[in-house]
Parts: structure tokens; sequence; C-alpha cells
């Protein structure tokens, strides 16, 4: 059933269509401004109060969005409509990124083969444990006791042995302990000793990356070291 808030749009210099909590709108930036203006004038008004303070992007379609035009047409949609925030389109994700993102939801996370090993208990000092990529210990790693792994470890109880990560040149990996106070770490081929201070508050889930060519520890919580990442990956 057709919409009476947005109309058949066909062929008209101004389209209209709600994506999140946005109105979307794609415009003909060849037409004259004040054509788009006028163009504008319907849709809106036919939103009334639906567009107060409204999310707006503005999007001509072309690949370098024409910034002075943008900024005029959202002036005047705030002015006229009240509208709230205008901005132009999102920069598209880069061809590889697109890429690993189509093949992520073609497959589903849910179905990815595990490169982890999983362990559950208490690694007790003398024992020693190698994952080819990623290592999860759910349990202590005590004092004389070493996890290898090729990529990340992860404690999910109290660090105090030797945890040596992303071996062996994978400077990229973390260790993750919910209490952390090795007696060694090493990622890559950086290593740090617990007696240097590299040691946790013991307050919170700390981590240990390489950071400037050295091993620095960060609050887990505070830090969110993956918050950067615009879409899941898998490591």
């Amino acid at each position: 059933m057709p919409n009476p808030l947005m109309p058949n749009q066909d062929n008209l210099p101004v389209k209209l269509k709600g994506v999140g909590d946005s109105l979307w709108v794609t415009f003909d930036a060849t037409r004259p401004v004040d054509e788009l203006k006028d163009a504008l004038n319907k849709p809106f008004e036919r939103l009334k109060q639906l567009a107060v303070n409204a999310r707006i992007i503005l999007d001509s379609g072309n690949e370098a969005p024409d910034g002075r035009l943008i900024e005029e047409l959202g002036g005047y949609l705030k002015e006229q409509f009240h509208v709230g925030v205008v901005t132009g389109p999102p920069p598209k994700p880069r061809p590889e990124v697109s890429h690993k993102r189509t093949e992520d939801l073609g497959n589903a996370w849910h179905s990815h083969n595990s490169e982890a090993l999983i362990i559950a208990g208490r690694v007790r000092s003398g024992q020693k444990l190698q994952a080819d990529k990623h290592l999860i210990i759910m349990g202590d790693l005590n004092p004389g006791a070493e996890a290898i792994a090729g990529g990340d470890i992860i404690v999910l109880g109290t660090l105090m042995g030797t945890a040596v990560a992303g071996q062996p040149d994978n400077e990229d990996a973390i260790i993750v302990a919910l209490d952390f106070r090795p007696t060694q770490i090493q990622i890559g081929g950086l290593a740090a000793a617990g007696s240097t201070g590299i040691g946790g508050s013991g307050k919170a889930p700390e981590f240990a990356k390489i950071d400037n060519n050295k091993i620095v520890v960060m609050d887990y919580i505070a830090a969110n070291p993956f918050k950067r990442f615009a879409w899941p990956e898998v490591r």
C-alpha cells in the first residue's frame, strides 16, 4: 500500500527514504539549487512534525559529494523545517573491506570454523600450552606455567605465568586477562618481564599490546581496543 507521506518519487530531482533513524535524501546535483529547494518543499511539508529534529543525510550520488551544495540545502532544511543534524553520506567502504563484509554475511559468523584452542581449568607450574592461532584459558595460568600462541591469548582468570602471543611475528596480537600479573609476556619478538612493572593493577580486566615498539598494559574496558572497528572482523 502506498505511503501517503512518501509519494511516488520517480523522475523527481529529490527522493526520500527512511534509513534507520535517518531520512536519506537523494538529489540531482545537476539541477539548479533553487529547483532543488522547491523540490524539497513538498515531501517535507507532508512529513510535517516528523521532520522536526530528524537526522538528514543528503546524497548527490556522486563519488565526491559537493560539500557546498550539501551545506546550502542543509541550511535551508534547518531554517524551513527545523530538521536536526544534516550530513553528507558516510564514506563507502574500501573494496577489500566491502568484499570481506560480503563474505562474512554470506558465510555467517556462526558458521566460521574456529581456530582457537579453548582450555578449561587451572594450568599449573611446569605445564605448557601451545596453540597454532588463538588460545583461550578458562581458568588461571599459574607461576611456572607457559602459554604460547600464534595469535591472541585470553585468560579468563589470573595470569601469573608466562604468556607468549603472536608467534612468530604477529605484532597485532594481544594478551588479555581478568587479573593481569604475569611473570613474563611476549608479543611477536618483543618481551617484557613482570618485574619491570608490566604487571597490571588487578582492579579490572587488562590487556597487553605493542605500542610504539614496546609492550604496554591497558585497562581493557576503558581502552576498548576494538571499538575502532566499523564492522565485526574474524581474527
